[in-house]
């Protein structure tokens, strides 16, 4: 039986849409309704009226970290709270309120354009403002923890807007506490980022020195950094507006320093960098040792240049990519025995 739903007139709210637009991957999976907001009124206004509806509600922003397997019958908010507001500044330091719904790289050209340092090697990091304190995203040496200061939430039971300060956020490696106790809960509206009015680069990360030096730059600056972290990402990674993708599908293992010990004695090249928990692999390493680099199987496959990423050729499917994923575990752990964690949610 077909139920029919009443949508309010002061609300775009689309049915059938076609998702493809909507993810980096570019997987064309349809959901049953769809609307874009603007503000938390119009936020609140579209998860009443899901609610009254007793629809699934899901929440969308950039779409960089997702793998659509099926059709959602659900209600799709996007988030597209825009804003980059300076709130207020020491003589060393400049606060920046920023809308969810920004894209992060714009963020990232913004600041630099003021000579605001902390983001530089965050360049060009697909996604929006407001999943970036989700996942702590981080790159050559920083995360967003390192620059966060606090972000406002809407509650999505109470419909009242919380502030979150850096300790109650719980950042780990690609971990927030919006991804564990509190995951659905609240909506992230705004996020206030700590940034430098007197830049402090971190150049020992990845092949910044090096890219830099290539150019003949001697005294960098957070643009040239910036650049540069730029040519070593679009060295390494697809642009999901030609190949679809989701940048880094699996995070990097942590594993105990005497589980390392013993696989470098059998693989002596394996590298390892040591952390508060043990010692971190690259999957992309660890991936690559079993072979799967390069591979394509149909409308998906893993990248040749990178095997952390996981991509579609143009018309795969989000199961076909999920299942190619579970094989890529199986046999890194049967390898390994390591166990390697999806970075991407699959919905």
């Amino acid at each position: 039986m077909l139920i029919s739903y009443v949508k309010p007139k002061f609300m775009n709210i689309q049915e059938n849409i076609s998702l493809k637009p909507y993810n980096t991957f570019g997987i064309d999976k349809k959901a049953r309704f769809f609307v874009v907001v603007k503000s938390s009124s119009e936020l609140i206004e579209a998860l009443k009226w899901g609610n009254e509806n007793d629809l699934i509600i899901l929440i969308l922003g950039g779409g960089s970290n997702i793998l659509l397997t099926q059709d959602l019958d659900a209600l799709i908010i996007k988030i597209e709270i825009k804003g980059i507001n300076p709130d207020w500044e020491s003589n060393e330091h400049i606060w920046v309120e920023v809308g969810a719904g920004e894209l992060w790289h714009d963020l990232v050209v913004f600041a630099i354009e003021n000579n605001w340092g902390g983001i530089e090697n965050l360049s060009l990091i697909p996604g929006t403002v407001g999943a970036s304190p989700m996942q702590n995203i981080g790159a050559y040496g920083v995360e967003i923890k390192d620059v966060f200061h606090s972000l406002k939430a809407l509650n999505r039971l109470t419909y009242e807007i919380e502030e979150f300060e850096s300790n109650q956020c719980r950042f780990g490696y690609r971990e927030s506490v919006f991804k564990n106790e509190l995951k659905g809960q609240y909506i992230i509206l705004t996020v206030t980022f700590k940034l430098d009015k007197v830049p402090k680069l971190k150049l020992e990360y990845g092949a910044i020195r090096e890219t830099l030096a290539k150019h003949n730059i001697e005294t960098p600056t957070i643009k040239s950094v910036s650049d540069a972290v730029i040519e070593i990402r679009q060295s390494k990674l697809p642009d999901p507006k030609q190949i679809g993708n989701a940048g880094s599908f699996f995070k990097n293992p942590t594993i105990s320093i005497e589980q390392h010990e013993s696989l470098k004695a059998e693989y002596p090249s394996i590298p390892g960098y040591q952390n508060e928990e043990g010692m971190k692999v690259p999957a992309a390493w660890l991936i690559e040792q079993c072979g799967w680099k390069g591979k394509r199987f149909g409308e998906v496959g893993v990248h040749e240049n990178q095997p952390l990423v996981l991509v579609n050729y143009g018309n795969g499917d989000g199961r076909a990519v999920r299942d190619l994923s579970i094989k890529i575990q199986k046999s890194v752990f049967d390898k390994f025995g390591i166990n390697l964690h999806p970075e991407v949610n699959f919905l």
